[in-house]
């Protein structure tokens, strides 16, 4: 019997299959509703942008019955929703005193956020303009023309402050409905990204147009969206003109915006490994000669922009000579940078430090940017490199665009290994008190005497106080420690520590120094090159367009639709891959 009432208590086999699948059951119906919302969400984000692109594209072939009204009322109608939404978000946030308990540190760092107030200044720089141009033509231009600017100065200004404020939430209340939120914001700014994109690149095709028919080239159509009226002040001409210097800022502010809103989305509901955060220092100090070679770098680069400009279109020869003192400059840059990128990451290799592996959707988005933004450039670069191979003749600067070509593929390929390394490497964690107490207690339970190693650790015990300055002998618990060796410390002024550890600090401490001041030097290099090399595309220096070469190769329409698709990436790269070097400094 007694056996019998044993084997009633035992579990029987099937229970643990049964707790198995009731526990699938629960996190399935726990977790289901919001994965849903999530896959919702990315779809009807998606909708919207392809609506927007549609017309963007009708608008741009002058499509029959779609004009700029109708896509400016498409954006304004756009923003209003997000500014509903933010209102919205940002009123809860105040009245209902909404809970944020956990913030992801990864994002919305303090050095992004003040980047992208500075383009948002510019952007309402370039509002102010739009105003001023649509007053000067309001009796024959659409209100919408004039509805527009204001609109997305309001959006401006709320959605700096949102980002400001509420970057770095993870949203645990209203989920499904901040998933809705978050993702029409995201694709409102990219939209509004394309549409910058795409009015500057049709300005900048229209003055590569004037310039080939000014060296002699015919059948070529120009597309002017001029208006037919006349302008009723003396400063339209200024206001139309500085518009288009104002884009590439606008273009880099939406993107921005646009990566800050997603990594926000991707966080709603995430739960966060709770870490001490180390706070990011900028110190100009020991990178004298990697800022010098980065400011003549940015100096020539200004120059030979000026020149280029000049130069190009006023004849064959001058555009000749434009293009060959444009590719010696780049080649000598990318070269230096190639080297620079090789430097540093030969020092990351030599430290043999394990990289990161924790699920960060800020890290992440600045890896996957990278790369993805790369591909613009790289696009255009096997393009003209084709075009070389398969030309039947070879003007003379056509051959200073095939090393120029290469060095920009293997340039961002090096670069972009030297930056991914460096965000994803574990951060050395300061040393807290109770570890230390664990090795002094350790120290102090040891059987064997230190004495004599007090004082041949004198000075790097000396060095190890020094970072621990609250810590003193008297507060020390030394445990059974004899009277002799409490008197001998009492004399040596020194603490009853590891010896193996502080002189393996002290040895380090100079090698890792060097090490570092070598990473910052090259990280501030780079990161000034990297705005030089923004700067002439950004402004209207883009040889792809004038060399000609790709255009006989494969076609003017098919070679200028390649590089307007591909060029808003390659300058946008250039840009994230500043922002990201800022923090690789920062970090080294």
């Amino acid at each position: 019997m007694a056996d019998e009432n044993k084997l009633d208590t035992l579990p029987s086999p099937d229970q643990p299959q049964k707790s198995a699948q009731k526990k699938f059951h629960l996190n399935l119906i726990h977790n289901y509703p919001q994965k849903n919302a999530e896959i919702l969400s990315s779809q009807y984000g998606f909708n919207i942008f392809l609506a927007g692109l549609l017309l963007m594209f009708a608008w741009a072939i002058h499509a029959v019955g779609i004009t700029d009204r109708d896509l400016l009322s498409y954006l304004i109608t756009l923003m209003l929703i997000q500014l509903v939404w933010m209102f919205w978000y940002i009123f809860g946030s105040y009245t209902q005193r909404r809970s944020i308990l956990e913030k992801d540190t990864d994002a919305g760092a303090r050095w992004l956020r003040c980047g992208i107030t500075l383009f948002a200044v510019i952007t309402l720089i370039l509002d102010s303009f739009k105003i001023g141009y649509y007053i000067g033509y309001s009796e024959c231009v659409s209100i919408t023309e004039g509805i527009f600017p204001v609109t997305h100065t309001i959006h401006t200004l709320l959605q700096v402050y949102f980002l400001w404020f509420h970057a770095k939430d993870i949203i645990k209340s209203f989920k499904t409905l901040e998933r809705f939120g978050l993702i029409h914001a995201v694709f409102t700014n990219l939209l509004l990204w394309a549409n910058g994109v795409l009015t500057e690149s049709k300005h900048q095709l229209n003055e590569h147009k004037e310039r080939l028919i000014t060296l002699g080239f015919s059948n070529i159509t120009m597309d002017h969206h001029t208006p037919e009226c006349n302008c009723t002040s003396n400063v339209c001409s200024i206001f139309s003109q500085g518009i288009y210097y104002l884009y590439p800022f606008t273009i880099e502010y939406h993107i921005l915006a646009s990566t800050m809103l997603y990594v926000l989305w991707k966080n709603i509901g995430r739960t966060v490994k709770h870490h001490q955060q180390q706070k990011i220092h900028f110190k100009f100090h020991g990178i004298t000669a990697g800022t010098i070679l980065g400011l003549i770098v940015l100096t020539t680069t200004i120059a030979v922009l000026v020149v280029y400009l000049i130069q190009i279109g006023r004849s064959k020869s001058k555009s000749e000579l434009a293009l060959t003192m444009f590719y010696l400059f780049a080649i000598t840059v990318l070269t230096l940078m190639c080297t620079a990128g090789i430097i540093g990451l030969i020092i990351y290799r030599m430290e043999n430090k394990s990289l990161d592996d924790s699920e960060s959707p800020a890290k992440k988005l600045d890896s996957d940017l990278l790369v993805g933004s790369a591909c613009g450039s790289w696009l255009i670069s096997w393009g003209s490199i084709l075009a070389i191979i398969c030309a039947e003749t070879h003007p003379g600067y056509a051959w200073y665009n095939l090393p120029y070509s290469i060095l920009v593929i293997i340039e961002k390929y090096i670069q972009n290994l030297f930056i991914i390394e460096c965000i994803h490497r574990k951060e050395e964690e300061p040393m807290d008190g109770r570890a230390i107490e664990r090795i002094f207690s350790m120290s102090s339970r040891s059987t064997l005497s230190l004495t004599p190693s007090y004082e041949v650790f004198n000075e790097s015990v000396t060095i190890c106080s020094k970072e621990f300055p609250y810590m003193s002998n008297s507060e020390l618990s030394l445990g059974e420690a004899s009277a002799e060796d409490k008197k001998n410390q009492e004399n040596n002024n020194s603490i009853r520590f590891a010896p193996s550890i502080i002189a393996m600090q002290a040895t380090r401490s100079p090698k890792l120094n060097k090490k570092r001041r070598i990473l910052k030097n090259i990280a501030a290099f780079l990161f000034l090159c990297n705005i030089s090399l923004w700067i002439p595309p950004a402004f209207g220096c883009r040889p792809q367009y004038d060399n000609g070469l790709e255009e006989v190769v494969f076609g003017f329409e098919p070679w200028i639709t390649v590089v307007n698709l591909a060029m808003p990436f390659s300058i946008f790269y250039r840009m994230h891959s500043a922002s990201s070097l800022f923090e690789v400094y920062c970090k080294a």
